[in-house]
């Protein structure tokens, strides 16, 4: 496995971000409490909320984007946009009362025709948007009056709630709406309603913001009213964690996300330093199987992958203890994980082999993986490139290691871009895809990568049946007592097959100077919350 070299990283991060600062970065103005920079793991592919699909660029798409609710951290939702919202004895209908002081970046009113006019957009197939799969039940919307904006759907969504707070379905100006997919790039363009504006962008370096002065509209659960105390702040790109972490250390950057376990002694109870985790709602970082195709769609070769190695020591020997191994796609501090199946899977090379036996996959080629009628037994890992973050390639190759040498089972990555992903998927060939998301809603996240007509599944066919109709009734079903024993089902039957084969639980990182005040997470994402409440001084 990998081992950076964390001293030298220190040495030459300076000289590797010379000359790359965008125009007005270079400067350290950050003393002063007007300017915050932050070194991230991950350039947008798409700035634009709606069509965006990586989970990292949310966390800077967030600081001009607002939803028509929040999320608060004990699961409860608040007002944002929207002061207050009715939902019909039905389930079908949502009434929004919305706020009346609100404005778009660019000075135009943000109302209901223009709240409506986002989810319209989103909903339309001909317009692409990934978001749309957070509104697979709506029917319409409707304006009775400037302020108030009724939804209506064909059946009840009990994850309805979790998408309004999602950046996903953050709005952005009707006019911004008709430039289409020149929206995913990051210019004046991107009009929202969020407290900072895009200021400039340099592909492959930066992306610098500049507060909103009209902004008075945060979360409800916000204690900071007015416009950002922030001036500026700038994102720059920093893949390599090495030199995330020599930027910090050497004063070129204020804060970091995805700090590697090598680097946390730099910053956790460092002087001059803070280091902070985000909680484990979201999905665990997770193998989903794609139980239809070659060799996966047998279920005692998903059962051997699953248990043919040791994933508590490989997830140990890459995190260093710093995060802990899944049991299910839903991560541990979800209150709907089904902690029962905590134990029940994994480590038992001696079932995995005599089940790879049973299903004729006996023989051996000259590397030692098992074959059958003269073809290797591989499972192909596509990870799109862009997605590649936090050492999870690494942890791939490790457990790739293990399962050749335990089981004679070749699980070959792949890292591939992402349109060929997209091509994958469009014509369901995937094999194996490795990702977390970012909903916290069980329901919606298990919707999403095994339900079929959603991210993974939508164009697969020959579909768990019983699972995706337990899918269904979970997300009709309203009642919570009731749900929660349907999406502890669904865990169980996901990892009894194999269609999953859930890896670590993922947390966010983050490291920053002491003189960086006010830093949290946002609920909804699980990650670092946009620079709104951010105080730079001492």
């Amino acid at each position: 496995m990998r081992d950076p070299r964390r001293l030298a990283a220190v040495v030459i991060a300076p000289l590797l971000l010379a000359g790359c600062a965008p125009s007005g970065a270079g400067s350290r103005t950050s003393a002063s409490g007007t300017s915050l920079t932050w070194g991230v793991t991950t350039e947008p592919q798409c700035f634009d909320p709606h069509r965006s699909t990586q989970q990292n660029a949310f966390i800077i798409i967030r600081n001009y984007v607002d939803s028509l609710i929040s999320k608060k951290p004990d699961g409860t939702f608040a007002p944002w946009l929207a002061t207050r919202w009715k939902i019909s004895k039905g389930g079908t209908v949502y009434t929004f009362r919305l706020r009346d002081d609100v404005t778009f970046s660019d000075g135009t009113r943000f109302d209901a025709k223009a709240a409506k006019a986002n989810l319209d957009y989103v909903a339309d197939p001909a317009n692409a948007a990934d978001a749309a799969s957070l509104l697979v039940n709506y029917q319409r919307g409707t304006t009775p009056d400037p302020h108030t904006l009724r939804v209506e759907l064909r059946k009840p969504d009990s994850s309805l709630l979790e998408s309004f707070s999602s950046v996903k379905l953050g709005f952005l100006s009707p006019a911004a709406l008709k430039k289409g997919d020149t929206l995913c790039d990051a210019s004046p363009s991107l009009v929202g309603t969020g407290p900072f504006t895009i200021d400039g962008y340099t592909r492959g370096q930066s992306v610098r913001f500049r507060k909103n002065p009209r902004y008075d509209w945060p979360p409800g659960y916000s204690e900071h009213r007015g416009p950002a105390y922030l001036n500026t702040v700038t994102y720059r790109f920093l893949p390599e964690y090495s030199t995330r972490a020599g930027a910090l250390s050497s004063g070129q950057v204020d804060a970091i996300e995805g700090v590697q376990p090598l680097d946390v002694p730099l910053f956790e109870d460092a002087k001059g330093f803070q280091y902070r985790t985000g909680p484990s709602r979201q999905t665990s970082f997770t193998l989903n199987v794609n139980y239809t195709r070659g060799p996966g769609a047998d279920i005692r070769v998903r059962r051997a992958l699953r248990d043919g190695a040791d994933l508590d020591a490989v997830v140990k020997a890459v995190y260093r203890g710093t995060v802990s191994r899944a049991w299910s796609n839903i991560g541990p501090d979800n209150s709907d994980y089904d902690a029962s199946l905590k134990g029940s899977w994994g480590n038992d090379p001696e079932k995995a082999n005599r089940l790879l036996d049973e299903a004729g996959w006996t023989g051996r080629d000259s590397d030692g993986y098992r074959t059958k009628h003269g073809r290797r037994l591989t499972l192909e890992v596509g990870y799109p490139q862009p997605y590649v973050r936090d050492n999870r390639d690494v942890l791939i190759e490790a457990l790739q290691a293990e399962l050749r040498q335990n089981i004679g089972l070749d699980l070959d990555l792949k890292i591939n871009t992402a349109g060929e992903f997209t091509d994958q998927k469009a014509h369901g060939t995937w094999t194996v895809y490795p990702n977390t998301l970012n909903p916290l809603d069980a329901g919606m996240e298990l919707r999403q990568v095994l339900g079929s007509t959603e991210f993974l599944y939508g164009n697969v066919r020959g579909y768990d049946r019983k699972l995706d109709g337990m899918i269904h009734r979970a997300l009709a079903t309203t009642d919570l007592d009731k749900r929660r024993p349907l999406l502890a089902r669904i865990q169980r039957r996901a990892v009894d097959r194999a269609y999953i084969v859930p890896l670590f639980a993922p947390h966010y990182q983050i490291a920053a100077t002491d003189k960086v005040h006010g830093l949290g997470f946002e609920t909804q994402l699980d990650s670092p919350a946009n620079n709104y409440a951010i105080r730079v001084g001492r």
